[in-house]
């Protein structure tokens, strides 16, 4: 289980960016027998905690009282930077279901995409489920390998889920499959149409040649 240790503050508004200069990360933590409670942590070791557990693994919080299992809940980050500037909490309640969004991990290779120059689409990127805190899983592996053919698809209800997972999304949902790759028609290349382009005339038509007489010279009749 991922750890981090907190401390409580009092430096709310403004004051904050001092703790920020001392590498430490603004967050609060709540749950449903918890006061909002504003703590710091290690900047450094959030992120690092941050990165490899995303929001949906146990985090074990010392140093507040007694220690508490949370979740990242949510993540204020610099729009610039993309360095967290601040972060939620949620303490989870013992013996109590959570409902977290679960990132998916496409693993294998697809014989459709590796024989027949299919292209694989996915088509979810996370699920959402309702699980135990002992069971809850950093992410859902998903091996393509059954993708065969191109009418071959994995729904949400192949997936190989925890024991207590209950899936909150439509079970018949399509999570990947693999598409025929199309080959791009080619235009006909359009001839121009030499009527309609307007040639430019270049020297003197005969009258305006027979207008203009050299110096020195009269015209015969």
């Amino acid at each position: 289980m991922y750890q981090l240790t907190a401390e409580k503050r009092d430096k709310i508004g403004k004051a904050v960016r001092g703790l920020r200069k001392e590498g430490k990360l603004p967050a609060i933590f709540y749950g449903p027998k918890e006061t909002t409670t504003p703590i710091a942590v290690s900047a450094k070791e959030f992120g690092k905690v941050w990165h490899e557990a995303g929001e949906s693994a146990v985090i074990e919080l010392s140093g507040v009282d007694e220690t508490k299992e949370v979740l990242i809940h949510e993540v204020d980050v610099d729009p610039v930077t993309g360095a967290p500037r601040h972060a939620d909490f949620y303490v989870i309640e013992k013996g109590k279901k959570v409902t977290v969004s679960v990132p998916l991990e496409f693993i294998g290779v697809s014989p459709a995409v590796k024989d027949l120059g299919g292209i694989l689409v996915k088509v979810l990127h996370e699920i959402e489920i309702e699980v135990m805190p002992k069971d809850l899983p950093h992410d859902i592996r998903i091996d393509i390998s059954t993708l065969v053919n191109f009418e071959s698809q994995i729904k949400i209800k192949d997936l190989k889920l925890p024991e207590s997972a209950e899936v909150l999304d439509d079970l018949e949902e399509v999570v990947a499959l693999v598409s025929e790759a199309k080959e791009e028609e080619e235009l006909p290349v359009e001839e121009p149409d030499l009527d309609s382009i307007e040639v430019e005339k270049k020297g003197k038509t005969d009258e305006e040649a027979g207008e203009e007489m050299p110096s020195g010279e009269e015209k015969k009749e």
